[in-house]
């Protein structure tokens, strides 16, 4: 089966709005095995969706469009699909009493401009959306079958759960395509490749898939056939690649994210953890706090820019910043253990930092960062790596809170872990 997708909006054409749409339903395209043929992002002038729409009808089996279902003026999905498909469009007043029924719920008077999304493509099935006040659309014209879509990235998401899924199941019958996901942090792509480069000739080339971002190696294995055969497959190639890359595995999940793996590491221990921050201005905390039930195991950060902040908050000696500069492994280190002791956390990580543009010199060029994680056995339970990140500022500093995270995982795994190796 072949799809087409097509993304509407002007502000998708500008420099401040990406179409990620696309992603997403290509990733579950993917699992059903559909090949996306094309995509393409059309702004709204409906002249241009015309005649892209005309263009893809009969071409593809599948079509998905994504925007233009809003209540304004430039929302101009609908009138276009019916002119492509060449039917008409009629209120609905059913979807009217809908729409008036959410406005209630949120204390506020429906305006009258909302019943443009009460407009339905004669013929078309109307896909009911309970995430928002514009439902989507499904029509056949041509051999292909049409999903209109709400742009709202939520809302496109559940109806896609909920109406276009069962669509592509029955259409693929059982044989279908899965993919497991292993993640790595704090490791360069190339060196996670290495590790694992046998599984391309154990598994198949198709079958391995390695996509890095900042801070952060996914690694998508993917088996096909029946829902059985799909699970036992899937199982045995995730135990093999993770027995290469050993406990640089953070998490096998694929929604699961590095700072909700430190919080249940903490959480099955019982433990706390604080934060004393410098050059990532309390990303470390944001990140953490961004999990629900933190509250259980976070307790407090310190955000110390200046050196006398890190002075009187943290009671950072000032001749070791006098002697080593702010910079520094020592001060990371006093950081980490300042935060631990003043804060009363079980582990607590210090983070210091460049994160430019400014500020580099030929010893210590920007990006230049030290973390250091304090645990609770004492002065001596400590553990420290130095970085040079490359990048912009908010990549310097989000590379460092990921290098923070990730030593306080691996050290909350194993109590005399040390940087270095995997």
């Amino acid at each position: 089966m072949r799809a087409a997708f097509i993304a509407v909006g002007s502000e998708l054409l500008g420099i401040e709005r990406l179409d990620t749409n696309s992603l997403r339903m290509a990733r579950r395209l993917q699992r059903y095995g559909v090949s996306l043929g094309r995509k393409s992002v059309i702004g709204d002038d409906p002249t241009e969706l015309v005649t892209e729409l005309t263009s893809v009808l009969g071409r593809f089996d599948l079509l998905i469009v994504s925007g233009g279902l809003g209540p304004t003026g430039d929302d101009r999905t609908r009138e276009s699909m019916a002119t492509a498909c060449g039917v008409g469009l009629h209120l609905d007043e059913s979807i009217v009493d809908d729409i008036r029924r959410k406005f209630d719920s949120f204390g506020r008077k429906m305006p009258e401009v909302n019943r443009r999304q009460a407009y339905v493509l004669d013929g078309a099935k109307v896909l009911e959306n309970s995430r928002g006040t514009a439902p989507g659309l499904q029509i056949e014209q041509s051999g292909t079958t049409c999903f209109l879509f709400p742009g709202v990235p939520h809302e496109l998401d559940y109806l896609a759960s909920t109406f276009l899924d069962p669509w592509l199941e029955e259409q693929a019958g059982e044989i279908q395509l899965e993919a497991t996901v292993l993640k790595v942090a704090c490791r360069g792509e190339s060196a996670v490749e290495e590790k694992i480069a046998s599984a391309y000739d154990e598994f198949g080339a198709e079958a391995v898939t390695v996509l890095a971002s900042p801070g952060e190696v996914r690694i998508e294995l993917w088996a096909r056939g029946g829902a059985k055969d799909r699970a036992i497959r899937l199982q045995e190639m995730s135990d093999r690649v993770a027995g290469f890359l050993g406990p640089a595995v953070f998490t096998r999940v694929a929604d699961q994210d590095l700072e909700g793996v430190c919080g249940e590491l903490l959480g099955e221990l019982g433990a706390t953890v604080a934060t004393a921050e410098s050059c990532t201005g309390g990303w470390i905390a944001q990140r953490l706090t961004a999990t629900p039930g933190s509250s259980a195991y976070f307790l407090g950060s310190i955000v110390a820019y200046s050196n006398q902040a890190k002075v009187d908050l943290l009671g950072v000696p000032e001749d070791l910043i006098a002697e080593h500069g702010a910079v520094s492994r020592e001060v990371a280190i006093a950081l980490a253990e300042g935060a631990r002791e003043r804060i009363g956390s079980d582990y607590a990580i210090g983070v210091t930092g460049i994160a430019g543009p400014d500020g580099g010199s030929e010893e210590k060029p920007v990006g230049t960062v030290h973390v250091a994680v304090a645990g609770p056995r004492g002065s001596g339970d400590l553990i420290h790596q130095r970085a040079v990140f490359p990048g912009d500022r908010e990549k310097v500093r989000r590379l460092t809170s990921q290098l923070g995270l990730e030593l306080l995982r691996r050290r909350l795994l194993d109590p005399n872990y040390r940087p270095g190796g995997w």
